[in-house]
């Protein structure tokens, strides 16, 4: 890939690492907000962490993600395929730029884990 290209790259990737730490930071105050003391609204507040812990969750894991992505393009094995070796077509990366391997072998692994 050419240089530009892959300041470009490092410009995206950066750019939704920092949107995503700023929304797991306020995921994470508002995991921290105390109860209230109805229990009713005590069962609602639960419920609705669950959903925001799950969010959490999956902010990581896609913070996780970037940052290999950003070791990858340092590295020069961006757009690689990390199971198979094979380049990662670039509409993928347009709309995936974090994706370490290309649409088969992503596939075949999801299936995998559905049938595991």
């Amino acid at each position: 890939m050419s240089g530009g290209r892959n300041e470009e790259l490092r410009r995206v990737l950066e750019t939704k690492k920092t949107e995503l730490a700023t929304r797991l930071d306020r995921i994470c105050a508002n995991l921290r907000r105390g109860y209230e003391a109805d229990s009713k609204e005590r069962a609602k507040q639960l419920e609705d962490h669950e959903v925001v812990d799950a969010l959490g969750n999956e902010a990581r894991h896609e913070l996780a993600k970037i940052s290999t992505a950003l070791l990858r393009l340092d590295a020069g094995d961006y757009g690689i395929c990390v199971e198979c070796g094979t380049p990662i077509k670039p509409g993928r990366l347009e709309v995936y730029p974090y994706a370490d391997e290309c649409i088969d072998c992503a596939e075949f692994g999801e299936h995998r884990r559905r049938h595991s």
